[in-house]
């Protein structure tokens, strides 16, 4: 698995910070995120063995899209405000699969390896979905100037509040761990 690979970090990104600005958004992205790549692997595990080397990608393709697509009917059929505000977002999951799998990451031998880049990725939508929601809708009061009437910094429900928290966290647990930066 390419543990460097920039296309996958950089793919990452877009639902963290879109779909984090309140926690409920947060935790059904990440459960959707889940249940699509857990149920993309089973399916690709079944089927890598019968298709030839110019069929995989269109394969993985078609099955990464028809997963996104039955899970955003789903949700617009069950939850039609969270489909409002996840829309966008419910589609990167296909693109995010096909990547994962061009990595080689339903490939891999490790499965703890996986399962850390899984968790690394859910916890990371629930705290800053977390602290977003906190902070900039006014969960909790606060009494500073720089606030806003009800006690929220707006700042962190817009994207360059959520690339500040991300950021804050990151930085967080890198001196929890007590580990320096890697270029």
């Amino acid at each position: 698995m390419n543990k460097t690979s920039t296309l996958q970090n950089a793919l990452m990104l877009a639902p963290l910070i879109g779909a984090s600005d309140t926690l409920l958004t947060a935790l059904s992205l990440a459960l959707m995120c889940l249940l699509v790549i857990a149920v993309y692997g089973l399916k690709m595990r079944l089927l890598r063995a019968w298709l030839s080397a110019p069929l995989h990608l269109p394969a993985a393709m078609l099955i990464a899209a028809t997963l996104t697509s039955l899970v955003a009917l789903a949700t617009q059929a069950w939850a039609f405000e969270l489909y409002q505000h996840l829309g966008l977002y419910i589609g990167l999951i296909a693109l995010q699969c096909v990547v994962l799998e061009c990595n080689g990451f339903f490939t891999e031998p490790r499965l703890l390896e996986r399962l850390r880049l899984c968790a690394l990725f859910v916890s990371l939508m629930i705290a800053l979905g977390l602290l977003r929601e906190v902070l900039g809708h006014g969960s909790i009061s606060w009494h500073l100037p720089w606030l806003a009437a009800d006690g929220s910094v707006r700042l962190a429900i817009l994207a360059p509040g959520g690339f500040i928290l991300l950021g804050l966290l990151l930085a967080a647990r890198q001196a929890w761990l007590g580990r320096s930066p890697t270029p």
